[in-house]
């Protein structure tokens, strides 16, 4: 597919998205919420949901914790734009697809863009069920979604990697966790195809890399976000313990609980950190 058919399917979501806002006002922060995490939506107000179905060329989620709809409401009078799903690379999707939804909200306007995930824990003193702002991440998927022709409009050939979680938005949400007596752990995510959970080897290899946290999304949507110029905060929800001298097994039906509980606590650092994001 050429580079002109690839924004030309963005541009022409983006026109479908605008045509159903009506007098919505168009966000300045999106957020793509993780496994698990959609309960969180019961926080914002006069929500429209709109099924990635609904909209022309999007990929559709076929991963259970993933509703797959497209989300505006507000947060305390704040707009706010959601995708209530993400795409993976385990499921079939190319990068490119995977970061669709993130150009999409980028076409839409979008400044702010906040990734969300569930990811098991590679560092021995983070707990399952503890919240993790990530600080960096290592992408050991062999993959990039910024391979093949750039586009100019979008970014530039090479962007800068060198801090792509913006710093201004770790402040506030270390801020608003600490206010609101929530743990937030700092570290490293570590971002794999996927769908094999990682075996002990692999577990004590990514640990000696730096990784505190790991799992099979985000590291493709931030680098498309940095490329476009998007501020990125990065949280995950601690699924499980990776221990590799006593891996314990766990299961998706696990992981989706745990990630409903630590949802719980990610939504009310969520909920501040967006009515605050303007003053950054």
């Amino acid at each position: 597919m050429s580079i002109m058919q690839k924004t030309e399917k963005v541009q022409n979501a983006v026109s479908a998205i605008l045509a159903l806002l009506g007098d919505r006002p168009v966000p300045k922060t999106g957020v793509i919420l993780g496994s698990g995490l959609g309960e969180w939506l019961e926080a914002v107000d006069d929500l429209l949901e709109i099924p990635y179905a609904d909209i022309v060329h999007f990929p559709r989620s076929t991963v259970t914790g993933h509703a797959g709809t497209l989300c505006l409401g507000t947060m305390h009078g704040v707009p706010v734009c959601m995708l209530r799903g993400r795409f993976h690379l385990y499921e079939g999707y190319t990068p490119q697809e995977v970061c669709f939804g993130v150009r999409v909200l980028a076409g839409l306007g979008i400044r702010n863009l906040i990734l969300t995930n569930a990811a098991g824990a590679l560092n021995p003193q983070f707990d399952a069920g503890s919240l993790m702002l990530i600080t960096d991440h290592l992408n050991m998927t062999g993959l990039n979604p910024l391979t093949g022709p750039n586009e100019e409009a979008w970014g530039p050939r090479f962007p800068d990697m060198s801090r792509v979680y913006d710093q201004d938005l770790q402040r506030l949400a270390r801020l608003e966790a600490a206010t609101l007596g929530i743990p937030l752990e700092r570290g490293v995510y570590v971002g794999i195809q996927g769908p094999s959970l990682e075996t002990p080897a692999e577990t004590r290899a990514f640990r000696i890399l730096g990784g505190d946290a790991i799992g099979m999304s985000t590291v493709m949507e931030a680098v498309a976000a940095r490329h476009m110029g998007l501020r990125i905060l990065g949280l995950s929800c601690l699924t499980n313990k990776n221990l590799p001298d006593c891996m314990a097994e766990t299961s998706l039906e696990e992981i989706l609980e745990q990630a409903n509980a630590a949802g719980r606590d990610l939504g009310r650092v969520l909920a501040a950190v967006i009515c605050r994001i303007d003053e950054t």
